[in-house]
């Protein structure tokens, strides 16, 4: 049974009726994205969700109801979503699938990569907004949609399961990143920080998940708010600064390119400072450990679906699993040898 087309999903929501251009944005690995059109006026961003990897979407949506309503003021851009003639904020068709419609950000761009200090300003600036913002809303209240998501033991188990369980070939393969992961491990099991608080925390906080004003180059907001979950901050401080200090693809070959520019990490966390954003001592303490942790949770979760013959990611060509996980675990690595540098910098901007 086939599914349905766009422009059939947006027939289901409340928006004034006319003939609408649909164009497929082709970023991202898990959401089917569309921006609409009004002429040649974008107007709409409409969503398929993938409910291979939210299996609670009506959760999911619950959340962005309670945390899109904080996301105002503070010169931050609010997001809100269109509802449908049922008044859902999200259409089910016949087939399952999920599809909401949510406003378009007019003037707003965003990077994947950027050598830009400014833009690493304004993520810091427009994340530590995003937080003060979000303090305000119980923790208690939004559903951990994907349980575990950042956990490093949960990530650990399924690793490991996969390496018992993946092909002779593959495991011949990635045996050199399967030792490194192992080693790795051992190494952040042994410095995981402890007292740190609990926050609201947008766990996927890579650079084209912020917008800018394309006019003025000001952070305007963050978008792709389905893993806005009870988190820990160096998770989102963690996740930004692997991409700002290495601005190369996530499958980059070249492994010599890879880099960790302290400057470029210097630069957003003063940005986290102008927002006004108060860390607690065991943040601060925590910044290092989360810019080695999160590009190597990324690694060892694209390593395990290589393992696992390309289950999760979206993929290309054969091997771009394997590239992502040698990647990010050479990002991991220079984190981790800048590690003392970093934690300066942190006692200096803080």
């Amino acid at each position: 049974m086939g599914g349905i087309t766009p422009k059939m999903a947006l027939d289901h929501f409340v928006i004034e009726r006319k003939t609408y251009g649909v164009k497929p944005l082709s970023t991202g690995y898990i959401n089917d994205t569309y921006t609409i059109f009004d002429g040649h006026v974008p107007v709409f961003l409409l969503q398929r969700v993938n409910e291979k990897v939210f299996h609670d979407i009506p959760g999911l949506m619950e959340n962005l109801e309670a945390v899109l309503p904080a996301l105002k003021g503070m010169g931050y851009h609010p997001v809100s979503f269109y509802y449908t003639k049922a008044r859902h904020p999200y259409y089910c068709d016949k087939n399952g699938q999920y599809w909401r419609l949510m406003s378009f950000v007019p003037n707003g761009v965003s990077y994947d990569f950027t050598t830009d200090p400014d833009i690493a300003f304004e993520s810091g600036r427009i994340l530590g907004i995003f937080h003060r913002l979000t303090e305000k809303i119980a923790t208690k209240s939004i559903k951990e949609i994907l349980v575990g998501f950042h956990h490093l033991s949960k990530r650990e188990g399924e690793f490991k399961m996969a390496v018992e369980n993946a092909s002779e070939e593959r495991k011949q393969k990635a045996r050199e990143e399967i030792s490194f992961a192992n080693d790795l491990l051992e190494k952040l099991h042994g410095n995981r920080p402890i007292d740190l608080p609990l926050r609201i925390c947008h766990n996927d906080t890579k650079l084209n998940n912020f917008l800018f004003d394309s006019k003025t180059g000001k952070g305007l907001c963050l978008v792709d708010l389905d893993t806005v979950m009870p988190g820990y901050l160096h998770y989102d401080l963690g996740d930004a600064i692997r991409i700002l200090a290495n601005p190369n693809p996530e499958d980059e070959r070249d492994l010599e390119k890879i880099t960790f520019d302290l400057h470029m990490v210097k630069t957003f966390l003063e940005g986290i400072r102008e927002s006004g954003l108060e860390l607690s001592e065991s943040e601060r303490l925590a910044i290092p450990y989360g810019a080695i942790l999160m590009p190597f949770l990324h690694g060892i979760r694209a390593l395990t679906d290589y393992l696992q013959h390309d289950r999760y990611y979206r993929v290309t060509y054969p091997q771009e699993n394997l590239n992502r996980a040698r990647s990010l675990f050479a990002v991991a690595l220079k984190a981790s040898e800048n590690s003392a540098a970093l934690a300066g910098i942190v006692k200096e901007v803080f």
